[in-house]
């Protein structure tokens, strides 16, 4: 049995936040990833066009800045490059292809004991920690909805991991399901490349620009939620007008009141709107069901695709391994606790960016983590 003072489960951005945090106090830690490279989601599973969708300082990892050459916003290779970068500066070495099948406290030892299956060798290996970390991300597990009839469905459906560009689908008749940031953005980028673009949004949903967002995460730190919002929806009323004439209507509750309590993000503008008002892009309401390559919404219409693009999120397994645990984390994988303590459980349990506050969460509970570990092996 390996044993560690610190195990963290995911190598994506949040558990190597984790492990700088860790490295900077000399504290020793092993980190098991079930993908063969750190950040397998920005790696091989992200759009090309994708980029940070908030200004830079929001999205730093802890004790590293980005290079002073990078733009506000981001790109998917640029922030490759600089957790590449990050990895070498922190000496950063996860065990790769290790699927964690069970992590159970011991309360005889007061550890706890990991076991992962090497998906090279197939063997289940034993770890002994005194501190576990849930690194395991937001996004791990890609869901696509059950849908009557989509087996039916004669074309091409994927999910949003396996799209890159929109070059393949010129004159194709693509369905987009799902209106989140992700959905917004390759409906655009299909439109951009000549694809007939229709585009699934089932709730009412906040958009704004990226300099709306600014401008409201910095104002938040000294006004009240309810008066950002406020202004927030002003603005937005003042830039895209009424889009209910487009089949999208505003929630009743303001943008980052919805971020804070729910962890729905509004959605960042970066031209999508404009296509839709153009009719590049066609706003369609909820799926009933399907048939063959006609898709039949709830207000009885049917189109035909040739595509079906699900943007829809993602699962986390967490509830399937992680065992005893009624404490921090819920069914969903996401912190049951309330800001600020959401990030410690009990018996030396933590989680590191599970609480729907994006990159700038994950560092900060890096840090916070980190800390409290110190204190308590010092």
């Amino acid at each position: 049995m390996q044993k560690e003072q610190v195990i963290i489960v995911g190598a994506g951005p949040s558990g190597l936040a984790m492990a700088a945090c860790l490295n900077h106090h000399s504290i020793p830690y092993i980190i098991l990833e079930r993908e063969d490279c750190i950040a397998s989601l920005w790696k091989k599973y992200a759009y090309d066009r994708l980029h940070l969708h908030l200004d830079k300082q929001f999205c730093v990892l802890p004790h590293m800045p980005f290079p002073d050459s990078y733009p506000r916003f981001v790109s998917r290779q640029q922030f490759v490059s600089y957790l590449d970068d990050y990895v070498s500066r922190f000496k950063i070495s996860p065990l790769y292809r290790r699927t964690v099948e069970s992590a159970e406290f011991d309360g005889e030892t007061g550890k706890w004991i990991v076991k992962a299956r090497n998906l090279g060798s197939g063997e289940v290996e034993e770890l002994e920690g005194r501190f576990l970390v849930v690194a395991s991300g937001e996004t791990s597990d890609p869901f696509t909805p059950v849908i009557e009839g989509l087996n039916t469905f004669p074309g091409d459906v994927l999910h949003s991991t396996r799209f890159r560009n929109g070059k393949a689908f010129q004159n194709q008749k693509v369905l987009v399901v799902g209106s989140g940031n992700s959905g917004m953005e390759i409906a655009f980028d299909l439109a951009n490349h000549g694809a007939q673009t229709s585009l699934v949004v089932r709730s009412p949903l906040h958009i704004l620009s990226r300099d709306m967002i600014y401008l409201g995460l910095i104002l938040v730190k000294y006004i009240r939620v309810n008066l950002v919002d406020s202004l927030m929806v002003m603005l937005s009323k003042l830039v895209y007008g009424d889009l209910s004439k487009y089949g999208i209507n505003r929630p009743k509750q303001g943008p980052f009141f919805m971020k804070a309590v729910y962890g729905k993000y509004p959605i960042i503008d970066i031209g999508t709107c404009k296509k839709i008002k153009s009719q590049e892009i066609q706003v369609l309401p909820s799926i009933c069901s399907i048939r063959g390559n006609e898709v039949v919404f709830e207000t009885g219409t049917t189109h035909p695709f040739d595509t079906i693009v699900f943007c829809t999120g993602f699962k986390r397994s967490t509830n399937v391994w992680l065992k005893g645990d009624d404490y921090l984390l819920n069914d969903d994988g996401i912190s049951k606790l309330s800001f600020p303590n959401h990030w410690k459980g009990k018996n030396g349990l933590y989680c590191v960016g599970l609480s729907r506050r994006g990159l700038y969460g994950a560092a900060s509970d890096a840090l916070n983590i980190a800390d409290d570990i110190n204190s308590l092996i010092q």
